[in-house]
């Protein structure tokens, strides 16, 4: 490490400087964040199970993932909109204290032997909705309260949590707890979501309210009808963006396929684990662990190999690990097989979350963040939707690994047209931008000079 001396030259210290650290609303949104995962997993693997014993329709299982995935599709662009308008810490717990409500009805109608696929299937619908909003307010907090230096390092925390908790720790809980009574996972749920509401109320205002350019400031009362106009209007600033950015853009096409043909099989994945590898339900819960454990190496090397082999390599790597997933899994005859292939993509998963979301936290300017964000969520939440729809059918007719192979097809095709644009941007990627040069109002995060770095986020998808 070096250091300025009297004269500007630079001295070696002998010793790797200490970094400093992310800060207390760090430390408070990480607490609240770790709540809502071990909800979230137990949930996970517990939501999957209810259907199951509801129903042995493979449609109607992958359906259950669709409803709570299409509101990405109806609402994305519009929930963009009002986490750019709104305060975005007051938001989260409103919507935190919503999915609460929800949670606790469905797990009193488990409770008493009341719920059935239509009650499941709103409750899911109107959960996904609350994530639109929720979940791209928080991820729009991160950049603002985090150095521009610090990302890939925030980000790999927060997924490192997500790996450990959501999906190693809590699903096979959640499947542990649906044994003895299926009502406690979304019970406990339920609890998890007002606990992380009254973390995140803590915050001060000022680090959740959205950083506005002047060309946004109203001038004046909106005419009637135009309100809805500039709802449109913003919409579309969004959409522009994300459009003008290359190397985003490209990012947005190939997660859309990743995402399509990844759920298509995992929707229907209690399936495969209790009728093709011959698992319990306990040990369904168990396979997650698989992934969750390579999500964990993943995210602890993931800032390192960020920095050591920049976002081209690991963008291509990920084309290649993503592709291989499919052909273990529709070999996969046991769960010896499984897992481990599960390992490696969990551990290749959580490397692509991070590099990604870094990316595109780096590119966009504050005021654009909720739209922006809600244009890519659209494609990466979205297309899962279209996956978990297309996903029950595939299996009814073709078998449970006719999925895995159709996306082995698919993956290829995508990995060879993606090869070579992903290594064009090599210089653009490597100073974390999309190659479309400053947007109006970003100066880079942390050199606004407003607020001191800080961090929050939690994760998506991908």
């Amino acid at each position: 490490m070096r250091y300025r001396g009297r004269r500007g030259r630079g001295v070696s210290t002998g010793r790797r400087a200490r970094r400093p650290g992310l800060g207390r609303p760090f430390h408070t949104l990480w607490a609240a964040t770790a709540i809502t995962n071990i909800g979230d997993g137990v949930v996970l693997a517990a939501a999957p199970l209810l259907v199951a014993s509801i129903t042995d329709n493979p449609a109607l299982v992958g359906w259950s993932v669709f409803v709570q995935q299409l509101p990405w599709l109806l609402f994305s662009l519009l929930s963009g909109v009002y986490v750019d308008r709104l305060d975005r810490r007051r938001l989260i717990v409103a919507i935190h204290l919503t999915r609460a409500t929800l949670l606790g009805v469905l797990a009193v109608a488990v409770w008493g032997d009341a719920a059935g696929i239509p009650l499941i299937y709103t409750v899911a619908f109107l959960l996904g909705t609350c994530e639109t909003l929720g979940d791209n307010a928080s991820a729009s907090l991160l950049p603002a309260t985090v150095r521009g230096e610090d990302l890939p390092r925030a980000n790999a925390r927060f997924e490192v949590l997500f790996s450990v908790v959501n999906q190693f720790a809590a699903p096979p809980l959640g499947a542990a707890l649906f044994a003895v009574t299926a009502a406690a996972p979304f019970g406990m749920n339920a609890v998890t979501f007002v606990v992380a509401a009254l973390l995140i109320s803590t915050l001060r205002r000022s680090l959740s309210t959205p950083v506005r350019t002047p060309a946004r400031a109203p001038e004046k009362a909106p005419a009637p009808g135009g309100g809805q106009r500039a709802v449109l209007a913003e919409m579309a600033e969004g959409v522009r963006w994300l459009w003008g950015q290359p190397l985003i853009r490209l990012i947005a096409l190939v997660l859309t396929m990743m995402n399509i043909t990844l759920t298509a099989g995992l929707s229907v994945l209690v399936l495969y684990a209790t009728e093709r590898l011959g698992l319990s339900e306990i040990g369904y819960g168990l396979l997650f662990s698989a992934t969750a454990a390579g999500g964990l190496v993943g995210a602890l090397l993931a800032a390192r190999l960020y920095e050591r082999f920049g976002p081209p390599v690991l963008l291509r790597s990920a084309l290649v690990l993503e592709t291989a997933t499919h052909l273990g899994l529709a070999l996969a005859g046991t769960v010896w097989v499984a897992g481990p292939v599960l390992l490696l993509f969990g551990a290749h998963d959580a490397v692509f979350r991070v590099t990604v979301r870094t990316l595109r936290q780096r590119a966009v300017p504050d005021a654009l963040r909720g739209r922006a964000e809600s244009v890519f969520m659209t494609f990466a939440r979205g297309s899962a939707a279209l996956g978990a729809l297309i996903g029950g059918p595939i299996v009814a007719v073709f078998g449970l690994t006719a999925p895995f192979w159709i996306a082995l097809v698919v993956m290829t095709t995508v990995t060879v047209i993606a090869w070579r644009p992903f290594g064009a941007h090599r210089d653009e990627a490597a100073r974390g931008g999309s190659g479309g040069g400053p947007v109006a109002g970003q100066t880079g995060r942390g050199e606004e000079g407003e607020r001191p770095p800080r961090e929050v986020a939690e994760p998506d998808p991908r």
